[in-house]
């Protein structure tokens, strides 16, 4: 996009080019007729920035109402209404006589991911509902009917399989060489006496997207931003996540530079294993 002094520049070019406005021949940035061209040139950018952002929402409406994408599968576990039943050969909820705190608060999907499986013509969808600010698996009273729901609206043939489980559990090895003037052996903060370590982990972990990857490259470079840390290193890390067929935590397995939760989302289990050192 153009800057506004790429289209002030315009504006000038095309003031210069008639022979009527050679008056205006200040070169003060204060005159009148410099500060108009500003003043639309500002407006022009605004109005641009408008457009743009309109035509991406446009094209993102049109991709989540074509049938059967991903997208469209998404926006459908996202629309999901807890206790709603769907209009007779429609993939729409019936909220006759619901009221708007009613509808709003059967949306209980707040996250959503929608992947292509292994098997040709597997649909899979992870999802994930939230409580105080924490994301967890919806019950598996509702799950079973969020089953039902995909299995009513699909496109035929496409098996749908619907991921909803607890967090993928992360282990971080970690050694963290400290500046001894702002945090002490334990990683406290001298001055504020909290674990700026432990709370950017558990930050970093909540700003990834649902379904995000976690690369360990960025963890530490979002470590090393943090005053008082000289380096921070992840000498190993890994994940384990619940067996759909044994309903149980795995093994955890090695994470080398990068990972995508099976669950879409990470939870780390403690901190025990963070090393502090001069």
């Amino acid at each position: 996009m153009a800057t506004v002094q790429e289209i002030k520049n315009k504006m000038i070019l095309a003031k210069d080019n008639e022979i009527d406005l050679a008056e205006l021949n200040s070169k003060s940035k204060t005159s009148i007729w410099n500060l108009i061209l500003y003043i639309v040139a500002v407006s022009f950018q605004d109005i641009k920035t408008y457009f743009d952002a309109h035509r991406k929402n446009v094209d993102t409406a049109l991709k989540n109402e074509k049938y059967g994408t991903l997208a469209w599968y998404r926006k459908k576990a996202l629309d999901f209404q807890n206790g709603f039943d769907l209009i007779t050969d429609s993939d729409l909820f019936d909220n006759t006589d619901a009221t708007e705190e009613e509808i709003e608060d059967s949306k209980i999907i707040k996250y959503a991911a929608v992947t292509e499986g292994d098997n040709l013509g597997t649909v899979v969808i992870k999802i994930a509902t939230e409580e105080n600010s924490k994301l967890k698996p919806i019950t598996n009273e509702v799950e079973k009917a969020v089953q039902a729901y995909f299995e009513e609206i699909k496109i035929a043939g496409t098996r749908i399989s619907v991921t909803n489980s607890f967090p993928d559990k992360l282990f971080l090895n970690m050694e963290i060489q400290i500046d001894p003037l702002v945090l002490n052996s334990n990683g406290l903060h001298k001055r504020d006496g909290n674990n700026p370590v432990e709370e950017t982990i558990i930050q970093f972990l909540k700003e990834l997207p649902f379904n995000g990857e976690l690369v360990l490259q960025d963890l530490e470079i979002r470590l090393r931003k943090i005053d008082g840390i000289k380096i921070a290193e992840i000498q190993r890390a890994m994940s384990s996540w619940i067996n759909p067929v044994l309903g149980e935590y795995g093994v955890p397995n090695e994470i080398d530079t990068k990972r995508i939760p099976e669950s879409g989302y990470f939870e780390i289990v403690n901190f025990n294993d963070i090393k502090y050192v001069v």
